[in-house]
């Protein structure tokens, strides 16, 4: 045999080409970063373990130096370079925020201080910071219209909500930043525009870590927790890592703490939260690509779609749900339907005479144990009265409709897109009817037992929320 034709030496090259794809490009030799490090240096901050590069797959980020062991601080950023209110407040903004009735909130001191930030520019202090923010968001508040229309419906319509949140936000602004107006030579309406607010806004909501701060009777009650990070914020997001991040009284520096080991040259990665890739979309502007919290969105209408039609108390059944708010965040997710999900169909399945008696008002949210998580994300237990017994209840109730709707559910999540929109309902119809149904009824049957007491959810291994 010729010499590396091989099983060993086959082994060894795939091994070695799976390490040149993973690994990044030095970036660090680049001017912005040259002056973000000097400026870092001038604030006692100097970075031993990271250094910037670009990845193939998630672009800008920071790769490893040396090895990083489990549970070693990666990074320790001192409070002198965080930027938060207390930043604002010693600035010449400081005076008029002090003074302005009704109290601004904290969110758009942040985002007022960047915008005069970015338009003093080689003035500001913060420059070196400002010149590696993005340029542009990819949120869907700042797509366009006609892209948005593209998005799943249960996206789009979040992502009109944020948008009109937005433009309300810089709507009710417009006063304050009129009062500004001694401190600029040019028109303030110029400067403090819809699209100079919202660069600012998407800059705190994607990149802002969370440090709590006192209230100050200069800010609204919202909550004063937003801070911006630099050098830390270009960590890039795995849903698969786990980290301890949080600002460190003693030391004064807000640390990060790899709750795994991490290969020379290799992206160190971050977790923002277990999110689902619509969320992640509609916060960070981008998805996951194997995300273990990846869920479909059923909506009111799938649900009444594959129920009987002569159910008379249908329209009772639904407003109960809403009076409940148990109609949003119904999720099928890897690990099933979520809890919303469940309690909504076994409402939605119950009998004509067992519904007044059974279902005066909706159960309590259930609380999980801690450390465990239902899959829309809420921290629950299952309740008592959810027993063996009503699964299969509604197991049977359910028929071979929901049975069809459960698979796809998970098929959709498989594939990608949602077969709901490709299969007719008369195919549905053909193909699991036939071929599929006692299969189809058992699955259902295995997936709703999972949920009694005792019987494991899956525990959450994500990391803390840095933002």
């Amino acid at each position: 045999m010729k010499k590396g034709r091989g099983r060993t030496s086959r082994i060894r090259r795939r091994k070695l080409s799976k390490s040149f794809e993973s690994r990044g490009v030095n970036e660090s030799y680049k001017p912005e970063f040259i002056q973000l490090r000097k400026w870092l240096k001038d604030r006692k901050f100097e970075d031993t373990n990271l250094i910037p590069a670009s990845f193939p797959g998630t672009g800008r980020g920071l790769m490893s130096k040396t090895s990083l062991r489990e549970g070693q601080v990666i990074i320790s950023l001192p409070e002198s370079c965080l930027l938060t209110t207390d930043t604002v407040i010693r600035s010449y903004l400081g005076a008029y925020v002090a003074k302005w009735q009704p109290p601004l909130s904290p969110l758009l001191a942040l985002c007022t201080f960047l915008v005069a930030e970015k338009h003093a520019g080689d003035r500001s202090p913060w420059k070196p910071y400002l010149e590696i923010l993005p340029k542009a968001y990819t949120c869907p508040v700042c797509l366009e219209p006609e892209v948005v229309n593209l998005l799943p419906q249960p996206l789009k319509a979040k992502a009109r909500e944020q948008r009109i949140r937005v433009q309300e936000f810089f709507t009710s602004s417009r006063d304050f930043f009129s009062s500004l107006q001694p401190l600029f030579s040019e028109a303030v309406e110029g400067i403090f525009s819809y699209s100079a607010l919202l660069w600012a806004w998407c800059t705190v909501n994607t990149r802002a870590v969370y440090v709590k701060r006192g209230r100050r009777q200069c800010f609204s009650a919202e909550p004063d927790t937003c801070a911006l990070a630099p050098y830390l914020d270009l960590l890039n997001h795995s849903p698969g890592v786990q980290v301890q991040a949080a600002f460190n009284e003693e030391t004064r520096c807000y640390e990060i703490r790899t709750g795994s080991s991490c290969r020379r040259h290799e992206e160190v990665f971050i977790c923002y939260g277990p999110h689902d890739n619509q969320r992640l979309l509609l916060e960070y502007g981008f998805v996951a690509a194997r995300n273990p919290h990846a869920c479909v969105y059923v909506s009111q209408d799938i649900l009444v779609k594959y129920l009987p039609s002569t159910d008379k108390q249908m329209n009772k059944k639904i407003s109960i749900l809403k009076d409940h708010d148990f109609i949003e965040n119904m999720t099928f997710g890897w690990d099933g339907p979520s809890w919303r999900l469940l309690t909504a169909l076994k409402l939605l399945c119950l009998e004509a005479e067992e519904f007044p008696q059974s279902w005066p008002h909706l159960p309590t949210e259930p609380r999980f144990p801690v450390g465990l998580r239902s899959t829309d994300g809420n921290d629950v237990h299952v309740e008592e009265d959810f027993t063996i017994d009503s699964s299969f209840l509604l197991c049977e109730r359910c028929s071979i409709p929901f049975a069809i709707f459960f698979f796809l559910g998970g098929l959709s999540l498989r594939r990608k897109t949602c077969p709901l929109l490709l299969l007719s309902p008369f195919g549905c119809g053909l193909i699991f009817l036939f071929l599929f149904p006692a299969l189809f009824l058992w699955l259902v049957g295995v997936t709703l037992l999972t949920y009694v007491p005792d019987t494991g959810w899956r525990d959450d291994r994500s990391a803390c929320h840095l933002a």
